[in-house]
């Protein structure tokens, strides 16, 4: 009898070291676990640089402030409150992809700021896209697709090297690339080849896009296009009246006039300055677009400690 108490107690004994044994394992892997984790906070100082053509430039902005790329500055220190933003400009209007391209390449203090720059936003296409449909609109639907298909093969590879050049000088800052727009739709929303057009160019750049890391496509086009006319009724209603009008065509007539009126534009987002590029309110909207995405995306404001 007494043998057989001596072997439950040695078994007890060895139960408990062994759950004790457990349990310092236990709580150390938790201890482990605990200190393995990164902290992230927020960076003091953001740098952001902006590449493109006008609508990064900030053309049409009647309160001079310099577009989005200034907005975009106000909106990210007032949601980031640690956070000081400087931002480098380098959007010049008119600038196809190719050109841009070239004054990266010959311009040693862009560079160096792309290589400092935490996040990179870009504008690009549109003049790529306009340069052939200027040349091409008042053919048939046919003979416009077929062109833009043509020019379309040219702007991949421009854009390819542009995109290149860029990763080159910062390979890890996100990129947000935002779309083109229509900025005649309220007046030719009836005339599909426009349209089509853009829809097309902006599904090129998005593609081009997805062989690079960390870019990021912001999708402007139905916002800036349709202004004020958010509801399809509105917008349907809108097509109904411009169809008298342009019965499915652009007219050059009608389209010297709208660009020389200086007074109104049936888009509250489109300045009147040229009836082409967004005024303030506009490069607003772009702003609140592009920050979403920023959002969502939002490695360059957080540092690891």
């Amino acid at each position: 009898m007494r043998k057989r108490w001596w072997i439950i107690a040695v078994i007890l004994v060895l139960a408990v070291v062994a759950g004790g044994v457990w349990q310092n394992h236990r709580q150390s892997s938790a201890v482990t676990k605990t200190t393995a984790q990164p902290r992230y906070v927020e960076k003091k100082r953001v740098h952001l640089v902006a590449v493109g053509d006008s609508l990064t430039h900030g053309q049409g902005d009647e309160k001079k402030k310099g577009g989005y790329v200034s907005i975009i500055k106000h909106k990210i220190e007032h949601h980031y409150r640690k956070t000081t933003v400087s931002t480098k400009n380098y959007g010049v209007s008119g600038d196809r992809s190719d050109q841009i391209l070239a004054r990266l390449n010959s311009q040693p203090k862009m560079r160096a700021n792309l290589r400092k720059a935490d996040v990179i936003t870009m504008t690009v296409g549109g003049n790529d896209l306009m340069q052939d449909l200027e040349a091409n609109i008042m053919n048939s639907p046919k003979t416009v697709d077929k062109d833009v298909d043509q020019a379309k093969k040219v702007y991949v590879r421009h854009l390819n090297q542009l995109l290149t050049a860029v990763r080159k000088q910062n390979p890890h800052a996100p990129v947000f690339i935002m779309s083109i727009y229509n900025p005649v739709y309220t007046y030719f929303p009836d005339v599909d080849v426009i349209n089509d057009s853009i829809v097309k160019w902006n599904q090129t750049t998005q593609k081009v896009m997805g062989n690079y890391h960390k870019m990021y496509f912001v999708n402007i086009n139905h916002l800036m296009s349709w202004g004020q006319y958010k509801t399809p009724d509105q917008r349907q209603q809108l097509i109904q009246q411009e169809k008298q009008a342009n019965q499915g065509k652009v007219s050059q007539t009608r389209l010297v006039n709208i660009m020389r009126n200086r007074d109104h534009n049936l888009n509250e987002y489109i300045s009147t300055e040229d009836n082409f590029h967004p005024n303030h309110r506009g490069y607003q909207q772009m702003a609140n677009r592009l920050f979403k995405s920023m959002k969502d995306h939002n490695s360059w404001e957080y540092v690891k400690r």
